[in-house]
């Protein structure tokens, strides 16, 4: 299996000339049809190579609207692709063209919208900047709603190293993003980037794939690094004293991130874990099922990654850096965040992390935001305006 970086997503912002038609002749003059994705992807063995998708895109079979909502856009497919190409750019690209067309917008979808939609409302969203910022923490979604001890450790941790250190409560927005609802997430991520490069930040903390994935290919000036690195290179965690053995899933994207790789396992060892390798891991890893928002509308697709997880660990422990793929992946195996084995190494270990679940998830989040506006003297501060985008 190729082991080679896989091509980045092209920034396709609201402004830009759309790009499916490019991207379908690519994809019919480029595919050589060598099978390599296909063995790798259920999505694939159902559809077809990228070569037959694009050749058939446009006939009118009633499974096209769907199809591309059924791709978990992990990336695997660009990674072992001889020639190159990234299908799941070419997917994303369909997914756009739905949303525009009209064609896009399916109830399954409605629940991840709204959640969404309230993430990043004035109720829930705040930004303070401290004196002489040029550094924030973005904590993202799910992780501080069901973590709020973990996160609060966490910011602790981090504002003992990091000077002037602020905070920023919202979403990154990647369901629209991945959802293929341009104006959406253009509107919303650009407006949050602008507001924070405007007021001299140049750095953004992330314990959240997804948020790192955003930011990369959209923060411009803002330079992204995960907590992972920053947590092994300043020590943590000390006195785990924990033993056995556990797998470690890594998050679809962050794929191309070695360091953050490297991070986790050097967090573990340090705890005393020793990390068992599953076959698809680092560079290759596999989606853990919740990818693309897939599970909503072919959920069987969805179950086809969780599965292989299953397989592969061998019914090991697996650790994760990734809220939703802790959550997802519980359903096939154990999984462990490794952030409540880095500030609760016992309970975590245990299978006892403090994990909440919802309506709480939403209280949690509005009590972290009062404290930290309780706890950052900040001399920028706000919270999200009204009157931002809900639509395609």
């Amino acid at each position: 299996m190729s082991s080679k970086k896989q091509p980045p997503l092209a920034p396709t912002p609201p402004s830009t000339v759309f790009a499916l038609d490019a991207r379908l002749a690519q994809m019919r003059e480029g595919c050589i049809e060598c099978g390599a994705c296909v063995r790798e992807c259920a999505f694939l063995r159902r559809y077809g190579t990228p070569w037959r998708i694009a050749h058939e895109w446009g006939s009118p079979r009633a499974e096209h609207e769907r199809l591309p909502f059924s791709c978990s856009l992990c990336g695997l497919c660009a990674t072992v692709c001889p020639q190159d190409l990234d299908p799941r750019a070419l997917f994303l690209d369909m997914r756009r063209a739905a949303v525009r067309q009209g064609l896009g917008r399916y109830p399954e979808h409605d629940r991840l919208v709204d959640y969404e939609t309230r993430g990043t409302s004035p109720r829930y969203t705040w930004y303070g900047l401290p004196e002489g910022c040029d550094t924030v923490f973005f904590p993202g979604c799910t992780f501080p709603a069901t973590r709020p001890a973990v996160t609060r450790k966490l910011f602790h941790f981090l504002a003992d190293k990091v000077p002037n250190l602020g905070v920023v409560m919202d979403c990154c927005t990647k369901p629209s993003h991945d959802l293929g609802r341009e104006q959406a997430f253009g509107e919303r991520f650009f407006e949050l980037r602008d507001w924070l490069v405007q007021r001299g930040v140049r750095r953004v903390l992330v314990n959240c794939p997804n948020c790192f994935g955003v930011f990369a290919r959209y923060g411009e000036e803002l330079q992204v690094e995960t907590v992972y690195e920053y947590l092994a290179a300043n020590g943590v965690p000390q006195g785990a004293n924990l033993s056995g053995a556990v797998s470690v899933h890594d998050p679809c994207p962050l794929r191309d991130q070695p360091q953050a790789h490297q991070s986790v396992r050097t967090l573990l060892a340090r705890m005393g874990l020793e990390v068992k390798e599953m076959k698809h891991h680092g560079t290759n890893t596999v989606c853990c099922g919740e990818g693309g928002n897939v599970a909503p509308v072919d959920r069987q697709l969805a179950a086809n990654w969780g599965n292989v997880r299953r397989e592969e660990s061998r019914s090991r422990t697996v650790v994760t850096y990734c809220a939703g793929c802790t959550a997802y992946l519980s359903s096939y195996v154990p999984a462990v965040h490794v952030l409540d084995l880095v500030f609760f190494p016992k309970l975590a270990a245990a299978g006892q992390a403090k994990i909440s679940g919802p309506p709480l998830t939403y209280l949690n989040r509005l009590r972290l935001k009062a404290w930290f506006k309780r706890t950052i003297k900040a001399v920028h501060e706000r919270v999200r305006p009204t009157g931002l985008d809900n639509g395609s």
